[in-house]
């Protein structure tokens, strides 16, 4: 693979990615795989997502890389993606930052013969393959991890953007675990909000709307992400309750990670990112090599969308991960143990128990 870096006039455009490489002569490469970035704003999406498709493309010589970030714009995608179609990519991976808005982007891609991938977040449009994690069980994790630390009280839903379909995939297996204490009157909702583009500074202002309407009087947050969490706890922590109330997440973010080290979180459904990445560039490849969708491997269909469409997909399994089994992440060289245990001796107790946890003893 050669590496190459677009101009200022590309960039405006919305390009603002890289074609990847080895080490050694550059060679013209035959095939160009485009991802289309919702944004770079959460840890994740560089440091694990792309890095490990990058990684993973060196495995397939003949193929390079292009990418765009659209900064958390509906609009600004859907141009990035027709740039992205005029640059001549084989495949499209897109993770989508509305998901109704890039549905006609998607639908011009596939017009043109290129194979279409939702990355993480459901393209809910015929054709289109998806590839995530059982956002469903992500969902579960969360709530479960909740409950086992309190299972009665006033709960807050802090959810992920309205714009997002996998926002309701999460919030589906949430409502399932918990419909059950909410209809014997074990737990009351008391509130609900959305955070535009799973925005933590987002999140932090929902919570601190939430504390002020209910006097501070929330026992347990449902929150959708590790950015939404990490609002959260801000927000708890302006108000002496960080520690002292249960807080989900997912994705397993590095400061996430450290809080449940903490006490400060409860659980994060982790969803390996580099696999998925991994897994990203093997289907795009196989699809652009003429590989019907179906017959991908380990692909079944997903029917599960607003829409009911059913797709071929590929759906990897969360895990969940809590101050108990942190071993987890270390073991997978996921984050140090430096990371993960920063300043948990400055926290000696919370809800979840005395420090430190096992994983950082």
């Amino acid at each position: 693979m050669k590496v190459s870096t677009f101009a200022a006039g590309a960039l405006a455009l919305g390009i603002s990615a890289i074609i990847g490489a080895t080490a050694g002569p550059a060679l013209a490469a035959d095939k160009l795989l485009g991802v289309s970035w919702q944004h770079f704003r959460e840890e994740r999406w560089k440091k694990y997502d792309e890095a490990c498709m990058l990684d993973q493309l060196k495995k397939y010589p003949d193929w390079d890389y292009i990418s765009t970030d659209a900064n958390a714009s509906a609009e600004k995608q859907s141009a990035d993606i027709e740039t992205l179609i005029s640059r001549g990519v084989d495949v499209l991976l897109i993770i989508p930052y509305s998901t109704d808005a890039v549905k006609p982007a998607a639908q011009m891609a596939l017009a043109n013969g290129i194979p279409t991938i939702g990355y993480d977040v459901q393209v809910e449009e015929e054709g289109v393959f998806y590839l995530s994690f059982d956002n469903a069980e992500v969902g579960r994790i969360q709530a479960r991890g909740v409950v086992d630390v309190v299972d009665k009280g006033r709960f807050a839903y802090i959810k992920g953007s309205p714009t997002m379909e996998i926002t309701e995939f999460v919030w589906g297996g949430q409502v399932e675990i918990l419909t059950p204490y909410i209809e014997r009157g074990d737990i009351e909702i008391v509130c609900e909000l959305y955070s535009d583009g799973w925005l933590p500074e987002n999140a932090q202002v929902n919570m601190e709307q939430c504390l002020t309407a209910n006097n501070n009087m929330v026992d347990a947050v449902v929150a959708s992400n590790d950015g939404t969490a990490g609002g959260v706890v801000a927000a708890l922590a302006s108000q002496g309750l960080a520690g002292n109330i249960p807080v989900s997440g997912q994705d397993g973010d590095i400061a996430a990670l450290n809080r449940i080290a903490k006490g400060y979180q409860t659980v994060s459904a982790w969803k390996n990112a580099c696999d998925l990445g991994r897994a990203g560039v093997d289907i795009a490849v196989a699809l652009a090599e003429g590989t019907p969708p179906d017959q991908i491997e380990g692909a079944s269909k997903f029917c599960g969308g607003p829409n009911k469409l059913c797709q071929d997909a590929i759906e990897l399994a969360p895990v969940a991960i809590t101050r108990d089994n942190l071993n987890v992440v270390l073991d997978a060289g996921w984050i140090s143990k430096e990371e993960l245990c920063a300043g948990v001796d400055a926290v000696p107790e919370t809800v979840h128990g005395k420090n430190p946890p096992a994983g950082c003893e």
